[in-house]
């Protein structure tokens, strides 16, 4: 007797979920050096198109700029949080303790509401300065581990398209694989680059506002706004509210505090709920609910380096699931409007197909109009 292919695949993702947790040790690092290798390789192509005269610089060249950079930038990134970590944390206890203060000395009506258990529990600045410290730690300890993957995914990247010539020519299906992993780059590359640039500016403008109304370490909180705003939704709330607590138990007033959380709400208000959809367009097309379930099972799986990683995992997806006839209606449901741009019929469609070219499964009647 067959289990029910429903049975099968439920028992699937429950082992893939559960290796996940188990594995992190192994996996996250495998991960981010596969991020980091996607980087170093998307900007060496940035390299590689720019041309002096009738000049090109070798790939080689473009690459070794490209892992400088990437090291330049690593390097300067802990520094700058190595000299100021200590300080941050020797402080956040007494914001902590102003925090706690205010909120006991609001009105009765809202103390009775946020109770000073609550209030502890909610907006507890240690807490959450320890964990984004471990995160960044645990990352830190695995740097060799990193590194080695690193290393190893270029020794490897010679050799992916022989790889992919001799695992799927015979089938006849290696032009749709090809396909795949073109939209997986293309949508992933344009993904990170509107992020990094709508990233970048709301820090820099974050910094300079909080620096002009004399926030302390207002270079310490942009870079987090910066990072914070490549986790959806969430991260974008967290990095105005944060900034503006950090204002509120720096002074004795609340002028400071309406005045941080007026100018970062407004600059997340024009940059990430207008400019960046722009940008955006409908390239991705995912449900923002989804969106949002996925931060919460990526964050419960790999914790803060998961939340960062969420949406490009569920890009990726995405367009797996949208190329195979079986599995499109699970992609349909990501998405926000269940419009797909890749036709149903036009890739994979042998693995639609049982023993001689019937049909296993019957055609779909809708179709693209992107």
């Amino acid at each position: 007797m067959k289990m029910p292919s429903f049975a099968i695949s439920t028992f699937a993702v429950v082992l893939v979920l559960y290796l996940l947790i188990v594995g992190e040790a192994l996996l996250l690092p495998l991960v981010i050096a596969i991020a980091l290798w996607y980087l170093i390789n998307t900007l060496a192509a940035v390299f590689a198109k720019i041309q002096i005269g009738q000049f090109q610089f070798p790939s080689i060249v473009c690459r070794l700029a490209s892992i400088f950079t990437f090291v330049l930038l690593i390097w300067g990134l802990i520094n700058f949080l190595g000299g100021r970590a200590d300080d941050v944390m020797q402080v956040i206890p007494i914001y902590q303790e102003n925090l706690t203060e205010r909120f006991q000395n609001l009105p009765l009506v809202v103390v009775s509401i946020f109770q000073d258990q609550l209030i502890t529990d909610w907006i507890n600045l240690p807490a959450y300065a320890t964990s984004v410290a471990s995160s960044f730690a645990g990352i830190l300890a695995s740097g060799g581990l990193i590194m080695i993957y690193v290393l190893f995914l270029f020794l490897e990247q010679g050799n992916v398209d022989q790889k992919i010539a001799a695992l799927f020519s015979t089938s006849g299906s290696e032009d749709d694989v090809r396909k795949i992993i073109s939209r997986i780059r293309n949508d992933i590359q344009k993904y990170i680059s509107i992020k990094m640039f709508t990233s970048s500016m709301t820090g820099l403008l974050s910094y300079t506002f909080l620096r002009i109304v004399e926030v302390d370490f207002a270079g310490v909180w942009g870079l987090l706004i910066f990072l914070l705003n490549f986790i959806p939704t969430v991260g974008s709330i967290i990095a105005t509210i944060f900034p503006a607590m950090i204002a509120l138990a720096q002074s004795d007033g609340y002028t400071l505090f309406i005045l941080v959380l007026a100018g970062i709400g407004v600059l997340q208000i024009c940059i990430g709920n207008i400019l960046e959809p722009r940008l955006m367009g409908n390239s991705f097309n995912l449900s923002p609910i989804v969106i949002l379930l996925n931060l919460g099972l990526w964050q419960y799986i790999w914790g803060i380096p998961g939340m960062f990683l969420c949406v490009p995992f569920l890009i990726i997806l995405t367009i797996i699931l949208s190329h195979f006839p079986r599995t499109r209606p699970i992609a349909i449901i990501l998405s926000s409007d269940g419009r797909l741009r890749v036709p149903e019929d036009a890739v994979f469609e042998q693995f639609n197909r049982g023993p001689g070219g019937t049909d296993l499964l019957p055609p779909s009647q809708d179709s693209d109009k992107d």
